[in-house]
């Protein structure tokens, strides 16, 4: 998994609550678990004007020139602002995929469903939860200004806009590390190792019979 300490990227407005990951990823591209090539079908409802299926030419389909991420001012973004409880619906892990393969890599909105909320850190992107006037106010800048990019700064746990003011957010502890470092749930576990191999060593003494070969 990549690291993210800091980031600095184009902001993509996605003026709409409650977007579930249906409408992230479609249903009928689940079929896939590869974690990779689910960026052409972001949003792909909204996207394009024709029905998308597996295998298809995407590139060669007619695209929606009113759904904000066909606009050229917005090509590249690397930061999502949404709003309320965004990522609600199934619990699908494609959804995060078609985000990080589209290039996401943060996701700012006033609320988050929990089961996305996870999945995000899982694959290695930051949600970052502000309120609701602060969003409200950031909506209003991106619109003003094309070309509007923000700098997220995962160690100072906080966001540096254009005019160099800053807005502080909240993490657990715990999530933070694993991002800054790069580890998802296996690295983790592997930092480990020692402790586990004396754990394993101490329990073939207390319990040798649980190590006993069969017959």
């Amino acid at each position: 998994m990549d690291a993210f300490i800091t980031l600095r990227g184009l902001v993509l407005p996605l003026d709409r609550a409650n977007v579930d990951t249906d409408a992230i990823i479609p249903k009928q591209y689940l079929k896939s678990i590869k974690r990779s090539g689910f960026g052409p079908t972001l949003f792909d409802e909204w996207r394009y004007l024709d029905h998308g299926e597996p295998g298809m030419d995407h590139s060669a389909r007619p695209l929606n020139p009113d759904f904000v991420l066909n606009q050229s001012r917005y090509q590249g973004a690397q930061i999502l602002l949404a709003r309320a409880n965004f990522g609600c619906g199934s619990s699908r892990e494609h959804a995060p995929w078609a985000l990080l393969d589209y290039g996401i890599r943060c996701i700012i909105a006033p609320s988050f469903a929990d089961i996305f909320y996870n999945n995000c850190f899982k694959n290695g992107m930051l949600p970052v939860a502000l309120s609701d006037e602060i969003v409200d106010d950031l909506f209003a800048q991106v619109e003003a200004q094309e070309g509007y990019e923000l700098e997220v700064d995962l160690p100072a746990q906080r966001i540096v806009q254009p005019d160099g003011t800053t807005v502080e957010f909240d993490i657990e502890p715990g999530r933070k590390h694993s991002l800054v470092n790069g580890l998802d749930d296996i690295a983790l576990t592997l930092e480990k190792t020692e402790l586990i191999r004396e754990y394993e060593a101490r329990r073939k003494v207390d319990a040798p019979w649980l190590f006993a070969e069969s017959r």
